[in-house]
């Protein structure tokens, strides 16, 4: 039977709520714990600087009440993809370019999404079969793996993450505008940093003889850094960078040129980058889309047609 997750916990990593193991779990596991630790060190991107002994990404979750959490994650997916058919700048590249930025930002563009419009869930966790099981039934390690393989999940990290974002999107309490400009910044991300290289943008407000300027000169690393290259990068640049320029300039008239919540966005924007798009297309798609693929259902909502389509 799955078990429900409580949502006060999402804020720790959960493997701090379990109690110690028995002594036959810790033999029978003893041999899978020295290859998990092994493939960790030599496979993790980040080596062996994330949580010792963590659990977490072992252990698979699903939406506690998939009908109605799907039902509105489809909604916020459709409000994205017509955010994005609303820009006629979009529309202006190639359709090698839209193709790009769509599937390598479709995903923090949809936490956005997520985060405007308010939408929580719960989560039951499904339990992983019994190693002691599996060893009195004389089932291969093998065999098993090849079956849990075919119904992947998401990690309970992976949907962790997403949470606590989502929290610290709520906290800060975004207003509309905001999102708008943070949208543009997420989508025209040309893959290699979020102000395309070293961007300086300044912005000035003036009122008869009072005048307040502010200059930003930052460089935010995106995750899979130069895997692409677009046919008309320094457009797409040029989109972002104007983007960042009409949040800047709002929050300098709303907010009386508050950079300190400026900073707090620039964090937020920075945590996207690590968002899990296969996380999120097994937690809210799956159940509707079976074996269909997320990126090919994008591409036919905004009428983008590759060769291959």
């Amino acid at each position: 039977m799955a078990t429900a997750i409580p949502a006060k916990k999402f804020g720790k990593c959960q493997c701090k709520t379990h109690h110690t193991k028995s002594i036959l779990y810790q033999i029978l596991n003893k041999e899978r714990g020295s290859e998990t630790k092994w493939h960790q060190q030599h496979h993790s991107p980040h080596g062996s600087t994330g949580s010792k002994g963590c659990s977490c990404l072992d252990r698979r979750v699903v939406l506690k009440t998939p009908e109605a959490t799907c039902r509105r994650a489809s909604e916020v997916l459709l409000k994205t993809t017509n955010f994005i058919r609303n820009l006629p700048s979009f529309y202006h590249m190639p359709w090698e370019d839209q193709l790009v930025l769509i599937q390598q930002n479709w995903a923090p563009l949809f936490v956005l999404g997520m985060a405007q419009e308010g939408v929580d869930f719960d989560l039951r966790e499904i339990p992983a079969p019994s190693l002691l099981k599996k060893i009195l039934l004389n089932q291969s390690l093998t065999a098993s793996n090849e079956l849990g393989s075919s119904s992947l999940r998401a990690s309970l990290a992976e949907v962790q993450q997403i949470k606590n974002l989502l929290r610290k999107f709520w906290n800060l309490d975004i207003s509309a505008k905001e999102y708008a400009y943070l949208k543009g910044i997420i989508l025209f991300n040309s893959g290699k940093h979020l102000l395309g290289g070293f961007g300086v943008v300044t912005v000035s407000m003036g009122e008869g003889s009072s005048c307040k300027a502010f200059s930003v000169r930052t460089r935010v690393e995106v995750k899979g850094a130069g895997c692409c290259v677009l046919k008309c990068l320094p457009y797409v640049q040029t989109l972002q960078q104007e983007a960042w320029q009409a949040l800047i300039e709002f929050i300098s008239m709303m907010f009386h040129g508050n950079l300190g919540r400026f900073a707090q966005i620039l964090h937020l924007i920075t945590s996207l980058r690590d968002i899990d798009a296969d996380a999120i297309e097994e937690l809210f798609f799956r159940p509707i889309l079976g074996e269909a693929t997320l990126n090919v259902l994008l591409l036919e909502i905004l009428y983008i047609k590759p060769d291959w389509l």
